[in-house]
């Protein structure tokens, strides 16, 4: 535990207030998000099919929690890590068309995170996808739906600092882009989460992408998922938070693999086998749609714009009691 930040830490709210700003955040978002891309609101799944290939595996060493339902199959239940994959399913199955897309409020079990006041086992996020045209497989297109997420979160802002006068403003006018080339080649010296916090700190909000192909030292930036981000057409939404003195990623998105780079990316990755499942087939012979998607984390975004120092604050998790014990002499309510 990072004790220097909660040594001044109070939060602005009481649990009862915090509870109804969760849902005013949330509200608010949701609505304009939805405006701005084009989305619909779907429901979605809490688990999938292990054999369907629609689970997010994240960087492969995460196990998702599972289960056998219908002893008679020889297949299990997944608890879902995110929705990347099933969207692009539902996307097809749903008839949407180019221009048009959905999103679903996703909750998650990640059992392997490592525990901190950012991370928690339970994850909720805005899943969004929306139908483009192969045109737009480019980083012009990729910058321009960013910028619209982005004024989304000045909007928000605005609206959360209006009811809550209490709060500052804290978002700059405009979000920064560098891709991970860039950002190693301006602090080489630095590990990757360092040079995330130098650079968000420098500009207040920034756009880190192509995440995924290895840099100079043959080691990627972060994991990610070889199956549904194009690695060169994908990034984060990094923000500065001044409560917890560091950068704060807020989404992770990106445009979708194609047939070409799908075969690309499992092949880096030795993991071909993929290439066999319904979800990997759909995309090989064109009955999936080309998009472009992303999550974007309801507690991470309620953390940031109510300053909360803790993600347990705006989200109901698990944390041990010695855990809990040290929260509680710093003063933070846990939900």
């Amino acid at each position: 535990m990072e004790e220097k930040i909660y040594e001044k830490y109070q939060s602005k709210l009481s649990l009862k207030e915090t509870e109804v700003a969760i849902k005013f955040v949330k509200d608010f978002f949701e609505n304009r998000l939805a405006k701005a891309l084009n989305l619909t609101r779907v429901s979605s799944p809490l688990f999938v099919l292990s054999s369907s290939g629609l689970n997010d595996h994240l960087n492969g060493v995460e196990e998702p929690v599972s289960f056998k339902v219908d002893k008679d199959i020889d297949d299990k239940l997944e608890i879902v890590q995110s929705l990347a994959k099933w969207k692009r399913n539902a996307l097809y199955r749903y008839g949407f068309q180019v221009g048009e897309g959905l999103y679903a409020d996703m909750n998650a079990i990640r059992k392997d995170e490592v525990l901190d006041n950012i991370h928690s086992c339970y994850v909720d996020q805005w899943d969004w996808e929306l139908i483009i045209e192969n045109k737009d497989r480019n980083y012009s297109f990729l910058k321009k739906i960013v910028k619209k997420i982005y004024k989304t979160m000045l909007s928000l802002e605005r609206a959360v600092n209006k009811k809550y006068p209490m709060f500052s403003n804290k978002l700059p006018k405009e979000i920064h882009f560098i891709s991970t080339k860039k950002l190693e080649e301006k602090y080489p010296s630095l590990s990757r989460k360092e040079r995330e916090n130098e650079i968000t700190k420098e500009f207040g909000a920034v756009f880190l992408y192509q995440i995924g192909w290895p840099l100079s030292d043959k080691m990627p930036h972060d994991g990610r998922a070889a199956d549904y981000d194009d690695w060169k057409l994908n990034g984060d939404i990094l923000v500065w938070d001044e409560v917890i003195n560091r950068a704060l990623e807020l989404s992770s998105m990106g445009i979708r693999v194609n047939d070409l780079s799908l075969k690309k990316q499992l092949k880096y990755k030795n993991e071909l086998n993929k290439l066999d499942n319904p979800y990997s087939q759909g995309i090989l012979n064109g009955a999936l749609p080309l998009t472009i998607g992303g999550g974007i984390g309801q507690s991470r975004l309620c953390m940031y714009f109510l300053e909360k120092v803790h993600i347990g604050e705006v989200q109901s998790s698990y944390w041990n009691k010695d855990y809990l014990k040290q929260l509680e002499k710093y003063g933070v309510k846990i939900l």
